[in-house]
């Protein structure tokens, strides 16, 4: 049997929660739904512009996260833009903004 689902808002606070146990700062910019609601992860790289992250599967079938935005950073208006897009298409959507100008994350994932 298989671990059920981790509900979304259980996810994003534990995700903030280990940015601030790792010594940088993380914060929830906009609520989706407690249940399933998707996740954008935005990385504000402090003065090296932003990256903007979004769930996705491997072709292996394990989760992931893809750089909407592209491999390189863009700037903030690039960055809400895409956010906007994003919301959009899904209300329900959460937006989760950590700031570290090495652009760490608090999980071991796949980023494509």
């Amino acid at each position: 049997m298989t671990e059920p689902r981790l509900k979304a808002k259980l996810w994003v606070q534990a995700t903030v929660r280990a940015c601030h146990a790792q010594g940088y700062v993380a914060m929830v910019a906009r609520k989706g739904d407690d249940d399933a609601g998707a996740v954008l992860i935005v990385q504000n790289l402090l003065g090296g512009g932003f990256r903007v992250l979004t769930q996705m599967r491997t072709k292996d079938g394990q989760p992931g996260w893809m750089a909407g935005t592209g491999a390189a950073p863009v700037d903030d208006a690039v960055a809400q833009a895409y956010i906007a897009r994003q919301v959009e298409r899904d209300w329900d959507l959460w937006v989760v903004e950590i700031e570290d100008r090495d652009g760490r994350l608090p999980f071991q994932t796949t980023i494509i």
